[in-house]
């Protein structure tokens, strides 16, 4: 499988896209410099405790307090606990020295163990997803390229996918050679084949990572970040990187230095496939993922030869019907046209839960099928193409009413929310400018910023069909303004861009006011 990583980065914003195949299967979105990912951890205060819920806020500096419920304070809490306090008050405290409490049990009281007012580690666990402050967890976890490493246990534990005896033996005495007492490691399916100094290498940065967080915490008074997750684009090649990767493409000189650095420490060899992308066309447009982006929000998802999908979103679930649409009047056989429609729909909808990044509970309606053997089939078929989500899945077979449930765990906001806004072209009312006016409108502002304002530079980000009207002809439209206004007039193609929509923006990409 062919794999590429799109990176389009703005003032406001990195958008990363995962291609496999050219097909878009995964799309993240990260707001510049908001300071709160997944893994980062934080010396927290715990503003109240929750008696009914066992579970406390905790202020970390985000504008909604933080949760966490007694189940994820893990097993080693009272250590991490104690050895924060430690630190906190001044004392030298010696990490690999510590002697480990007995670990605690699933049931208990979190009132019991922790107070309002007082410090604790965190890490976040899933991002603040509308009204809910993020998720946090105080059993702290490093990920490395090839291992991930747990402070407060001893435990050498190995990815499932590794089933070879001799690599397992030879992983496992990598690991306890250079492991200092005290940390546990989960060695990842990435290492298989790795050399010993790329292991040894992994393990003792993350090591030094958790010292530093450790000695942030003496001087830090809480809230206060004290270790960053990388970067999302980062997180994404880390976790992805793989043989199949043939491309990594930014349109950024500062992110496609962060990115090449990253490439050139993780896997010198693959450092060529990273790549500048200087095209004056917008750079998802030109890898033709706008249209693909937009189909993200769509209600209705077509398939082949008239087949669809209809994606519902409630407070509850998430609800996808499967239709054979016009394909039912054509085929006679029905049980051949739904295995073949349902088959087809279980690729779209692996797809489309990644794109989307639904979480929770989705209930998806197959066609109804009279035969064992394919509701069989259908069931591991989908089992094969979600083996490549990353995100924490069940799938249940299909129940006696053809439904398919299943439940995906999500770490980010997802996706689709970000559609509830008030259209920016119509601004909520549901209705637009004649568009035979809209030449007009562009050119009164486009005069007071050159005029009023003294902006030498503009550049109106438009449709391209905007664009494609301002620039016909021999003396055509953005011409006669240059001379007119006397500033430089850039017209750019945008096809995330309405029909009656203009940006106008500076030198440097940012949205003139």
């Amino acid at each position: 499988m062919n794999k590429e990583l799109i990176i389009n980065v703005t003032p406001s914003e990195i958008t990363i896209a995962l291609i496999e195949d050219k097909v878009l299967v995964e799309l993240n979105k990260e707001k510049c410099k908001t300071g709160f990912a997944v893994g980062d951890i934080y010396l927290g205060k715990v503003r109240k405790i929750m008696t009914g819920l066992n579970a406390a806020f905790v202020n970390i500096g985000h504008e909604k307090d933080a949760f966490i419920h007694f189940f994820d304070l893990g097993p080693q809490f009272m250590t991490l606990h104690k050895m924060v306090k430690g630190l906190t008050s001044g004392r030298n405290v010696r990490f690999e020295s510590m002697k480990l409490d007995p670990p605690m049990g699933k049931t208990g009281k979190l009132g019991n163990v922790i107070a309002s007012g007082e410090s604790i580690m965190v890490q976040i666990a899933k991002e603040a997803i509308s009204t809910k402050g993020p998720r946090l967890t105080s059993e702290i976890s490093l990920a490395g390229r090839n291992v991930v490493l747990i402070p407060f246990s001893n435990k050498v534990l190995l990815s499932q996918k590794i089933r070879q005896n001799e690599e397992k033996k030879r992983l496992k005495k990598i690991v306890a050679e250079v492991l200092p007492p005290n940390y546990g490691v989960i060695v990842r399916t990435a290492a298989m084949g790795k050399s010993d100094i790329d292991i040894e290498q992994d393990i003792l940065a993350l090591v030094k990572k958790w010292e530093t967080a450790m000695a942030k915490t003496r001087s830090e008074n809480p809230p206060m970040l004290l270790l960053s997750e990388m970067s999302r684009a980062n997180t994404i090649i880390r976790d992805s990187l793989n043989g199949s990767f043939s491309s990594i493409v930014v349109d950024d000189p500062a992110m496609f230095d962060e990115v090449k650095n990253y490439i050139r420490l993780i896997a010198p060899e693959k450092e060529k496939i990273v790549k500048l992308y200087k095209g004056s066309t917008p750079i998802f447009d030109n890898y033709d993922i706008s249209k693909q982006i937009k189909s993200l929000f769509a209600k209705y998802v077509s398939l082949r030869r008239g087949a669809y999908l209809i994606v519902e979103h409630t407070e509850a679930l998430h609800v996808v019907d499967v239709n054979s649409g016009s394909r039912a009047k054509v085929d006679n056989d029905q049980e051949s046209t739904a295995i073949e429609v349902n088959l087809l729909a279980a690729k779209e909808i692996a797809r489309q839960l990644r794109l989307r990044d639904m979480g929770g509970i989705i209930v998806v309606d197959f066609i109804d099928m009279h035969k064992a053997e394919n509701r069989r089939l259908l069931y591991d078929e989908m089992h094969k193409l979600m083996a490549g989500d990353r995100a924490k899945h069940t799938i249940l077979p299909l129940s006696k009413f053809g439904l398919m449930q299943i439940t995906r765990q999500r770490l980010r906001p997802e996706a689709i929310s970000e559609a509830k806004e008030v259209c920016p072209t119509c601004n909520g009312t549901g209705t637009i400018q004649p568009s035979i006016l809209l030449d007009r409108q562009i050119e009164n502002q486009l005069a007071y910023y050159a005029m009023d304002k003294g902006i030498k530079y503009i550049k109106l980000c438009v449709s391209p069909y905007v664009a494609s009207y301002l620039n016909r002809g021999f003396v055509s439209l953005r011409w006669r303004w240059m001379f007119k206004y006397r500033c430089r007039v850039i017209v750019q193609a945008d096809q995330s861009v309405g029909i009656v929509e203009t940006k106008f923006l500076d030198k440097k990409g940012r949205q003139l006011a």
